[in-house]
């Protein structure tokens, strides 16, 4: 044996239990108690937590947006990852007009190839379909391992946004092909409109960035998108939800029995609205915005009550410099918080303080992650599955700073923010990459995952 994990807790979606892992050729052999294999490495687990490794199906890593690009690249960002316990991360290229869905994938791969730290796969965002000819793609993009297609209902301006009736193809055509559509719902419209009238007056802050974009404008949007994926019965993922009423359209629809999975990020479960009326308020800006205590409140139910799917992060950071052009025009504040390097410990944190359970953790950030995008070796410590594991202690505390991350970012919105249990070791197919506050892993050691079609 290469790995044997021995005396640790061993945490499933649906159970945990004492227990011992071993570890082969960078798959999961054999799972029992008082295992006596030979093995090169033989780690005493005692006391700690033995998790599957998270998978973020929602990162923004080297992206251009709003005249700069985020600070994280493809080497920092999956090394922040592997630091958090992040085993797998998605990454969102972008179509433009005239290119193929390969085309642009494959460009993001050459970029990433070199320095992943951890594994890595890609959703496509669709902006232009290109006289038909991306939805004749389609299939082709499912036999290559994209098997995830997303589409922005905003950035009209910025000629990302796809019209309802482009939505209607791409959501037929995607459910042909095996796919699911990925939806960033909100009303560009409603947008345009209100940041025409805070400007007039004057209102440039921070706190206009939520008020141009409140409740109601991604509501709209996020009832949009599921009346059409209901009309055609076309699987339909709707990412960062943020909102109460948009949430309840799509539980409703779950419920049902339509194709319909919710994801929510970290920061709109520890936060609300108010944190725009702070001094730092524009370092918040993201998109759709932090919302109310209301929405709030809904999130973290529909969390505990197992009808939000999934918790991703929509990592996208920029550096201060960048957030300050907005100082006196909230407009011009590049939209994205991070997040990758604190979304396990911090759900694995909830679980230590009892909002959640420990097993509802890894369903949220491992295996519905692994499940719904067709990821067959990940998500679960299972025999036959890759060895991505994460060692935690439910008795280590951590104080966020941005000096004990692993971003190139130059600040945190999780400044100061105690995380109850902390990971102390992070595994990717059975290769230790992190290890007590360092990254020890190998840039360039991360491996394309090709997906599964999906079903329902």
């Amino acid at each position: 044996m290469d790995l044997l994990i021995k005396n640790g807790t061993i945490v499933t979606e649906t159970e945990s239990f004492k227990g011992d892992l071993a570890v082969k050729d960078g798959k999961i052999v054999c799972i029992g108690s008082n295992l006596s294999f030979q093995a090169t490495e033989v780690v005493d687990a005692q006391g700690m937590l033995v998790l599957p490794g998270a998978i973020d199906v929602h990162t923004h890593l080297a992206m251009p947006f709003g005249g700069t690009v985020s600070a994280d690249g493809y080497l920092s960002g999956t090394r922040a990852a592997a630091c958090g316990g992040v085993t797998t991360v998605f990454d969102y290229p972008m179509q433009r007009k005239g290119m193929g869905i390969l085309e642009t994938v494959k460009s993001r791969m050459d970029l990433c190839a070199p320095e992943a730290c951890v594994d890595y796969a890609f959703h496509c965002i669709i902006t232009d379909l290109n006289e038909g000819r991306i939805l004749e793609e389609f299939k082709e993009a499912v036999d290559f391992g994209i098997t995830s297609f997303k589409c922005f209902l905003v950035y009209k301006k910025e000629g990302m946004m796809v019209d309802d009736g482009t939505l209607v193809k791409i959501l037929l055509a995607a459910k042909e092909a095996g796919a699911i559509t990925n939806i960033h719902a909100e009303n560009p419209d409603l947008i345009d409109m209100n940041i025409e009238k805070f400007l007039k007056e004057g209102k440039t802050s921070a706190w206009y960035h939520y008020m141009s974009r409140p409740e109601y404008v991604e509501a709209e949007a996020d009832k949009r998108a599921i009346h059409w994926a209901k009309a055609f019965e076309a699987p339909l993922y709707i990412v960062h939800m943020a909102d109460k009423e948009g949430l309840e359209a799509a539980i409703e629809a779950k419920r049902a029995g339509y194709p319909i999975h919710i994801e929510t990020c970290p920061q709109y479960l520890e936060f609300t609205c108010g944190v725009y009326r702070r001094e730092d308020g524009r370092n918040f800006v993201c998109s759709p915005p932090i919302k109310n205590s209301e929405s709030r409140e809904a999130l973290w139910e529909a969390v505990q009550n197992g009808m939000i799917d999934t918790v991703a992060t929509d990592h996208c950071p920029f550096q201060s410099y960048e957030k300050d052009w907005g100082k006196d025009d909230f407009t011009k504040i590049p939209n994205g918080c991070a997040g990758v390097e604190n979304l396990y410990p911090y759900m694995l944190s909830a679980a230590t303080m009892g909002k959640i359970t420990y097993n509802r953790a890894v369903e949220l950030c491992a295996s519905n992650p692994a499940r719904i995008f067709g990821c067959e070796k990940k998500g679960s410590l299972t025999v036959g599955k890759d060895a991505d594991i994460v060692l935690y202690d439910p008795n280590k505390e951590i104080k966020v700073t941005v000096s004990n991350m692993h971003s190139d970012y130059d600040h945190t919105i999780w400044e100061g923010h105690t995380m109850h249990g902390y990971p102390i070791a992070t595994y990717v197919r059975g290769n230790l990459v992190f290890q007590d506050g360092k990254f020890v892993g190998t840039p360039g050691s991360g491996k394309f995952i090709a997906r599964a079609p999906h079903s329902k």
